[in-house]
């Protein structure tokens, strides 16, 4: 038999909230009308005591199985009223509110029948949708008696203490190195000018100290699954590169480290180390390498050299330090720094602001330090009893075998010339590589062990290996000369540039003529073309079939080359060498334009019908490309073009344990490539003698920073000094820089990526703690209850152009002064002005980015306050007049109207008035100079020039700027101010709609730092009542998978915000089936599900489609 539907309506005045709108008593005569309605009555406050009782007694003695009370918002009073059906007997869910004060009587105030109307078909649709309910049982769940504070800030810290303090276990996360929060950057705390550090440092050191708190600095939370009562959490702790177990905070490591950047604890008013404390009294009491990724310059170097690394020890006049970083990746800093073609220059961060740091020109600074002041002679290190042949000892085979060197292997180096440097000696003139810095670098391969046989060629795998070598690195290069394959090529003076080059470098310089043409663009032809000059030639042409912008060579040669006379004849190609007699007497060219783009990226010269032309030449120098040599290592497959065939990641050839590198697999290279390709060869090599996979993480990903580029002015790149040209000589034309001029350059550096790697902290720690090698972790936690005090920023007055802020050296934030004011601040308390004077005058504007539709409308709450304290400070540390400059004065709090009257009666002037601009522009008697405070003052009705020294602007304090994704991480809700939203702003005002996560401080909006304390404390006793519960009540009105009518779509999995729902398969009948299942912890009941779900295959216990389609029906009269 069905059940009886006997219902009770109870319409509340609400005071006059509702009823000054509504008539109350026509609302409940007519909801006696109703059908199932036993009993109707209006009451003043029915949510009272008495008026709960009547709703008592009514449900015995009529016997009521349904109650509609039509009053407040259900955020407000619906629990309130489920007590009163559970103490009654009554299933507490078989209750309706009906919302007649929000939805009918404060939208309609000027129109009471309408919104007596409204509540009496809100009391209908409410009673049609009880009658439908069913009874629903709550669920409870264990609660883990450990809990999450995210924030190490004032709010975080209480909080964190007070459970702690219980007894219990808690983990308190800060994303910063310590823990403080913007309470640790004040002077002085108003209205009683406590010190801050005095207040805060001491529970700073309990909460670091604690046997309950487990503080994961440096750290933030990444991922949070589970539910209240039961949260598993993932916490990723940064690397901090110093274990901090072991740290003493002594501070070794800051007073060496070579890199200063803008401290962020002090708002960039000073710069900090890379190796840093963010205060003395941090907690933990741990320094920090801050390491941000790889700079620009070291990513675009193809051998990954630390550029940043020996520049700032260059700057600090570290110069023998500097050569130590450079050589940990290759050992030709004389030559690197002499002809690399460094495009780590074309990267560097600098460029964005001015010029490049002269970067090979600091290198080579540091190389020849060495050579004029000595060196401590290298040590071998050879450990291993595996040979390692290589074969050529030009770039690419020399920095292989420095590498290996390093390993400890014994590297034996065959080289064909007499001479070892390969290319390096006899492809580069000695005017821009000298046989002493390359014989430098070398020297110091063999220091440490490298057996080098000169005048030995190698040229078979099988005798190598015969000779017990385990592995071989053929790096033999690219040096036959590829031809032009045009008429009069063979004739007597036509030469090609690597032969040409060679014969000089060995003092048998062959004839040249007083009239030369080169043919090609590449650095060879440059280097031809400028030898030929030192030879004697009055006239040289050189002859390139594009523009200048596509030729390979570097950009200085160029601009040397044409500086020495050499002139460049561009769109231009040989046809033909004019012969007379069978010698060379002139070449024939034709003109190019450029079309589209061949395979290089660069566009195809076409030539023009009939443009030939004539150039009178005595000797004709062709520098078109070189190729490897094919009758060394037949062993070895062969590209058509006689390349060696390897492998481009491992440079493994097609037999076991023989590699190949450099230009004889590439053809013709840079240096610098070369090099790295025998850093690869190397690696490879290593793995093989090992029995490791050659190719697995061969290429890390590297995370290139960029530098900020706020505040950094300009300044002139220092150039090297040049010599003169004197004809016949080969003498150097690029100089040195002097010490003076290379740690002026070096200091123009902006270490992008914060630490330079410079490693001179790990020398300095006794402690040696410092590890390099650390690695971020993640920490999986699980927790029953969190608190998330992620507090505020401050507003960024830069946005407000018309205050100068950014523009004018003494327009400072609030914040800035306080850390001006602190004494443990850049100016150790000093209040000063930028150029070292005390202000004179100071005007303090409030309201900076509140109380203004155009940024942030709310009221910040704590401007009036720290403004009125700053401006005691200012008065006591400077004895300057200060200026007030605001719109209300807001002095809410103990103390705080008392505080307001004792700085007016000390004689701080108030404006009252917005301020209208800051500018630097003075006018009539004005003192130029003074920055000039522009205000409208309402009281007197007038506008005022204000002429002061400094500006201090109370900002705004504003959501944290990853509020949203904490948002997200958390499951909280944002008001329209951006803070974290509270579950209600009056009676529940530190908990969230996320069961389980409650908000403190800041992060749920502006306050002073006693409301900061009163809340954390809050948080904590709710925790603390949960965990003393041992239990949490789940809301029953959940997601219900209605099996018979799901088919496994899933449409509504991915929707789901809470992640409450899954598709399972499963076997059944011998069919696959699929179907969703709803976790009924983690679901919240929003509905989401119901309204992608095509068939209706899930629903949410107590607002089923039938009971919603019940109350639709009698909002619109169907019944």
């Amino acid at each position: 038999m069905a059940e009886e539907i006997r219902t009770g309506v109870y319409v509340c005045h609400c005071g006059i909230n509702i009823a000054s709108v509504v008539d109350v008593a026509a609302v409940a005569e007519y909801a006696g009308t109703l059908p199932a309605v036993v009993i109707a009555r209006a009451n003043k406050y029915t949510c009272s005591d008495p008026g709960q009782d009547i709703i008592k007694k009514d449900i015995a003695e009529f016997g009521l199985n349904r109650i509609v009370v039509a009053a407040c918002s259900p955020t407000m009073h619906e629990k309130t009223y489920r007590r009163v059906l559970q103490n009654a007997g009554l299933n507490p869910y078989l209750l309706e509110i009906a919302n007649i004060r929000e939805h009918c009587a404060w939208v309609n105030r000027e129109n009471p029948a309408a919104a007596t109307q409204k509540a009496k078909d809100a009391v209908r649709a409410a009673l049609r949708r009880v009658g439908l309910q069913e009874p629903i049982e709550p669920r409870s769940i264990e609660v883990n008696p450990s809990t999450l504070v995210v924030g190490g800030g004032i709010a975080g810290i209480t909080a964190a203490l007070e459970i702690a303090e219980s007894g219990r276990k808690v983990y308190l996360v800060e994303k910063s190195p310590t823990i403080g929060g913007h309470m640790a950057q004040l002077d002085k705390t108003f209205p009683t000018l406590d010190c801050a550090a005095c207040i805060s440092t001491p529970r700073m050191s309990q909460a670091g100290q604690h046997p309950n708190i487990e503080l994961l600095s440096y750290s933030e939370v990444s991922t949070v699954s589970g539910h209240a009562g039961n949260f598993k959490v993932t916490v990723n702790c940064k690397a901090r590169y110093i274990r901090e177990k072991d740290c003493k905070g002594c501070g070794d490591c800051a007073a060496v480290c070579p890199v200063s950047i803008s401290s962020e604890f002090d708002l960039g008013l000073v710069d900090r180390k890379a190796a840093y404390r963010p205060f003395p009294q941090s907690v933990p009491n741990t320094y920090t390498i801050d390491r941000r990724g790889t700079p620009p310059c070291r990513a675009a170097c193809p051998a990954g050299v630390n550029a940043q690394g020996y520049i700032a020890l260059i700057a600090q006049g570290k110069f023998t330090e500097a050569l130590e970083v450079v050589r940990r990746t290759m050992p030709f800093a004389a030559v690197c720094g002499r002809v690399c073609t460094h495009p780590c220059e074309a990267e560097c961060g600098r460029s964005d602001v001015d010029e490049a740091v002269s970067i090979r020109a600091l290198k080579r600074f540091i190389a020849e330090y060495e050579i004029e002041n000595g060196r401590t002679p290298g040590t071998p290190s050879i450990s291993r009893a595996e040979k390692v042949a290589v074969v050529g000892s030009g770039p690419s085979g020399l920095a292989c075998a420095y590498d290996l060197l390093k390993l400890g292997y014994p590297v034996t180096v065959f080289e064909a010339d007499e001479k070892a440097g390969g290319m390096l000696r006899y492809g580069i003139p000695v005017y821009r590589l000298p046989e002493a810095a390359l014989d430098n670098d070398i020297a110091y391969l063999e220091e440490l062990g490298a057996d080098i046989k000169t005048g030995i060629r190698a040229d078979s795998i099988e005798q190598l290996k015969d000779a017990g070598y385990r592995s071989v690195f053929v790096a033999c290069g690219a040096w036959q000369s590829l031809k032009l394959g045009i008429t009069g090529e063979t004739a007597e003076g036509v030469y090609d540039a690597l032969g040409f080059l060679k014969q000089v470098r060995q003092g048998d310089s062959p004839p040249v003529g007083e009239k030369v043409a080169v043919i090609g663009g590449g650095n060879a032809a440059i280097d031809a073309a400028r030898t030929a000059v030192r030879l004697g030639a009055q006239d040289v042409t050189i002859v390139y079939r594009r523009s200048r912008a596509e030729m390979p060579a570097i950009a200085e040669e160029v601009a040397a080359a044409e500086s020495e006379g050499v002139r460049l004849t561009l769109l231009a190609a040989p046809v033909a060498v004019i012969e007379k007699n069978g010698k060379s007497a002139g070449l024939r060219c034709i003109r190019m334009e450029l079309g589209e783009p061949d395979a290089s990226g660069r566009r195809r010269p076409v030539p023009i019908a009939g443009s030939e032309f004539d150039i009178q030449t005595d000797n004709v120098i062709v520098a078109v490309g070189q190729s490897v040599a094919a009758s060394s290592f037949t062993e070895l497959p062969r590209r058509t073009n006689s390349t060696i065939t390897a492998d481009p990641v491992t440079l493994a050839t097609g037999i076991e344990g023989v590699f190949s590198g450099g230009d004889a697999i590439t053809g013709p290279a840079t240096v610098i490539e070369a090099i790295a390709a025998g850093k690869e060869a190397a690696v490879s090599i290593d793995r093989y003698l090992n029995g490791k996979d050659l190719a697995i993480d061969r290429k890390p990903r590297l995370n290139v920073v960029q530098p900020s580029l706020k505040g950094v002015a300009r300044a002139q790149r220092v150039e090297p000094p040049h010599a003169a040209i004197d004809t016949g000589s080969f003498s150097e034309t690029e100089l040195t820089f002097s010490q003076a001029q290379a740690m002026a350059e070096a200091a123009r550096c902006l270490n992008c990526a914060g630490c330079s790697d410079c490693r001179q902290c790990v020398e300095a720690c006794d402690a040696k703690c410092i590890d390099f090698n650390q690695k971020a972790e993640s920490v999986e936690i699980e927790v029953g209850n969190i608190i998330v005090a992620t507090g505020y920023d401050t507003f960024d007055p830069s946005t407000i152009s018309h205050y100068g802020y950014g523009r004018f050296e003494n327009v400072i934030t609030s914040l800035e002064l306080e850390r001006l004011a602190s004494a443990s601040g850049p100016t150790s308390g000093e209040i000063r002005l930028t150029d070292g004077r005390k202000p004179e005058s100071v005007a303090i504007v409030h309201c900076v980015g509140s109380r203004d539709k155009n940024y942030h409308e709310y009221c910040s709450q704590i401007c009036c306050m720290y403004s009125l304290k700053q401006a005691h400070l200012i008065q006591e540390r400077t004895g300057a007049s200060v200026y007030q400059m605001y719109i209300d004065l807001r002095c809410a709090g103990k103390g705080y109207e008392e505080f307001y009257k004792r700085v007016g009666d000390e004689g701080v002037n108030f404006v009252r008035g917005k301020v209208a601009e800051i500018t630097d522009k003075t006018t009539g008697e004005e003192t130029p100079g003074k920055l000039i405070v522009i205000v409208e003052d309402t009281l007197q009705g007038a506008v005022l020039r204000v002429p002061v020294d400094m500006v201090v602007l109370a900002v705004a304090a504003e959501p944290q700027k990853d509020t949203e994704a904490v948002g997200r991480l958390f499951g909280l809700s944002r008001s329209a101010d951006g803070f974290f939203l509270e579950r209600h702003p009056k009676l529940d005002p530190v908990a969230t709609m996320n069961d389980g996560v409650f908000i403190a401080g800041c992060a749920q909006g502006p306050k002073d730092i006693p409301q900061t304390v009163a809340q954390a404390q809050a948080a904590a006793a709710r925790v603390l009542a949960t965990i003393a519960k041992g239990r949490i009540d789940l809301e029953p009105r959940v997601s219900e998978v209605i099996e018979t009518n799901c088919d496994g779509c899933a449409y509504c999995v991915e929707p789901c915000p809470f992640s409450a729902l899954t598709l399972v398969e499963f076997m059944k009948d011998g069919e696959l089936k699929k179907l969703v299942e709803s976790n009924p912890v983690k679901c919240r009941g929003c509905g989401v599900c119901m309204a992608t779900c095509p068939k209706a295959g899930i629903v949410v216990k107590g607002f089923t489609p039938d009971q919603l389609r019940a109350m639709v029906d009698a909002l619109i009269g169907c019944v």
